[in-house]
């Protein structure tokens, strides 16, 4: 395990000259101050800003009085006064903020709207002028393959953004760039692409942002192993990462495990507020400015489905249709702007976040369980079209494993008496499973989230291989779910955070994966190896 660093080292290392001593004093502000008693995806900040975001400013303000004098607390009063007009009060907020160890990107970034009043006083621009980064969010790399990767970033305003890759273990490497634009329609986001990689070979980049290095020192990882060849990887995955500032160490954690890629199976950021662009803003900067989030994922490939916390409300069934309810495509297109995936369902024709990658012959298979969730007619947790996809792609897949990945756990019985999980839509779920033994499909192994939770269990098929569904949901949040004894239950891990981690061998005579349950801490709890020849006719 790499050796571990201080909150002020890590922070230091990372971020550019001129932002070190701010990061590091918000850093172990924030570890400090926690939101209250609630549960993970019930802080009261961000129940703050949903009373705001509804107009409500007397009682956002009400909520916030008996909460500690944080950062986080100061940045909603300077909000509050931005959109009283009171901009002399806004800024003497910021400012304290500030002071208190929250970075001013937090008010470059907004939501921008809303801090207007505040952002076009002289005082706060040429404050930001001279102590805030061009680069307010990011970077955050993405569909890493054998021959590219992707970087995501957000910037202050409109600007062009350079990405220089040149390999780290090749004394005559070539440098290879890319650039892009930053645009106020994509919410000062782009992500750019850089090809002509190397298969499995180390780069390091740095990032430009109006011409201006923003990386020090550059970022490294590396590329995928040759698609479709066997492979020795680990993939680290899980869901249920509300915002809890004293679990936020989940990131170093993970990063500290080195795992070629970090899969986000839903409830990413708890927002729960689907018609309100600014709490929608709010919960993802929120997130995105942590350090410890960002040394992760400029490192680690990071692809991210969501579930109800982050696309709707608790167990929202939004229905078939495209357009109805109204927010749905705008919840997934602001989905898009703070992600960096390969794909999002069928594009603007017919949206969604199912994709699907490979690493080495590894085939990973996303899913979307939200945007057309429907109990009208026939219940569907899919809609027609993404799974017509899925079948295809299942039956066309060369993966010598094929992992499955849903936002809700496929397996009877986890959630009793819920019809949010698999169990609400059993013939749905019985058609795939069918068509895997059907057609023969073998190698398949099940991961999802959606329980505070880490578990492995066994569904024994009486005309296939049994399936094994690993399942892990409480990377960062406090509340957790009682581990649930059904039959198949292999093991399950609730005492603190964790994360799941798959750690995939295809170079032996019998390929195997090992799943491996990782606490906040770093240890390993639970592990169990499954074999090639278990998953197949």
């Amino acid at each position: 395990m790499a050796q571990r660093t201080s909150v002020s080292q890590r922070f230091n290392r990372f971020m550019p000259n001129h932002f070190r001593p701010r990061l590091g004093c918000w850093a172990g502000a924030l570890l400090l101050f926690a939101v209250g008693p609630t549960a993970a995806q019930h802080d009261v900040h961000r129940n703050s800003v949903r009373k705001i975001a509804a107009g409500d400013l007397q009682e956002a303000e009400a909520m916030l009085e008996p909460v500690a004098d944080d950062p986080e607390t100061r940045y909603l009063k300077s909000w509050l006064s931005a959109l009283r007009d009171q901009p002399d009060e806004a800024l003497t907020a910021a400012r304290g903020a500030v002071q208190a160890g929250l970075p001013i990107e937090r008010f470059v970034a907004g939501p921008r709207d809303a801090f207007a009043s505040l952002t076009a006083r002289p005082e706060f621009r040429q404050w930001a002028d001279d102590q805030a980064s061009a680069l307010l969010h990011g970077p955050l790399l993405g569909c890493v393959t054998d021959r590219s990767a992707a970087v995501w970033v957000r910037t202050a305003r409109a600007m062009p953004v350079r990405v220089i890759v040149r390999a780290t273990e090749e004394d005559d490497a070539v440098e290879i760039s890319s650039d892009s634009q930053t645009t106020a329609e994509l919410d000062y986001t782009t992500i750019v692409q850089v090809a002509g990689l190397k298969a499995q070979t180390r780069y390091a980049y740095q990032v430009l942002v109006d011409g201006k290095p923003m990386l020090d020192p550059p970022p490294q990882f590396r590329t995928s192993p040759p698609q479709d060849q066997a492979a020795s990887f680990t993939i680290a995955f899980g869901g249920g990462a509300g915002y809890v500032p004293e679990h936020e160490r989940m990131w170093d954690t993970i990063r500290h495990r080195a795992p070629h890629a970090l899969v986000m199976l839903g409830d990413n950021v708890y927002i729960d507020d689907p018609t309100q662009p600014w709490t929608q803003h709010y919960c993802y900067y929120r997130r995105q400015s942590r350090p410890e989030w960002r040394a992760l994922t400029a490192r680690t490939a990071v692809y991210a489905i969501y579930d109800d916390h982050d696309f709707g409300t608790d167990d929202c069934i939004p229905g078939h249709e495209v357009d109805r309810p109204a927010w749905k495509r705008d919840v997934w297109r602001r989905f898009q702007q703070n992600w960096n995936n390969p794909a999002y369902g069928g594009g603007e024709a017919q949206p969604g976040c199912w994709f699907d990658f490979t690493i080495g012959d590894v085939h990973f298979i996303l899913l979307d369980g939200r945007y057309y969730r429907s109990r009208s007619g026939t219940p569907s947790m899919l809609g027609p079209v993404q799974k017509a996809w899925l079948l295809e792609t299942l039956k066309n897949s060369r993966g010598t494993f094929k992992v499955l990945a849903s936002p809700v756990p496929w397996t009877e019985g986890v959630k009793p008496g819920s019809k949010d999980p698999w169990d609400g839509f059993p013939e749905e779920r019985e058609e795939i499973f069918q068509f895997i033994e059907q057609q023969r499909i073998e190698g398949v192994v099940l991961i999802a989230a959606d329980r505070h939770r880490s578990d492995l269990r066994i569904t024994q098929r009486e005309n296939g291989y049994d399936l094994y569904e690993f399942e892990s949901s409480r990377l960062t949040n406090r509340h957790t779910h009682p581990v649930v004894k059904t039959p198949g239950l292999v093991f399950g891990y609730n005492k603190t955070c964790s994360v799941g981690m798959l750690h995939f061998d295809t170079t032996k005579t019998d390929p195997e994966v090992r799943c491996e349950i990782v606490d906040i801490d770093g240890q390993a709890v639970h592990s169990a190896t499954i074999l090639r020849s278990q998953l197949g006719f």
